[in-house]
């Protein structure tokens, strides 16, 4: 192991395996359809009722506003880290994180800080 606490080791799991994820189409499909949605400057989280015992995240960065592949990743992988930190404090919702306006010339704290407003901003 490389130093990571896992469910079987009896540490807290930090990290983001599959039951914290949205997969499928229809699972990001009704999160959409449920309509409701948490706005900031940069990232707009749409939110749902889950039907698991615990937050699912799903991401959507769309390339339009991040053209290159470095930048998409690089915001999904931010996501995920807010969303796996916060995990413990968020109400149950299965949430998508979605880039809603270009990234010019935002900074990687200027990111995490809009992220971390955002899943503070559900209601609970």
């Amino acid at each position: 192991m490389n130093g990571a606490a896992t469910e079987d080791s009896g540490g807290p799991a930090w990290g983001f395996g599959p039951s914290l994820r949205l997969h499928k189409t229809d699972e990001f499909s009704s999160v959409f359809a449920f309509r409701r949605v948490v706005r900031g400057r940069y990232f707009a989280l749409h939110y749902a009722p889950c039907r698991t015992d615990e937050p699912r995240l799903g991401l959507v960065v769309a390339k339009k506003l991040a053209r290159r592949a470095v930048l998409r990743n690089l915001v999904k992988r931010i996501g995920r880290d807010v969303f796996r930190h916060a995990h413990a404090s968020l109400p149950r919702y299965d949430v998508v994180l979605r880039l809603s306006a270009p990234l010019a010339s935002v900074t990687k704290r200027q990111m995490r800080e809009d992220m971390l407003g955002l899943f503070g901003r559900l209601p609970r």
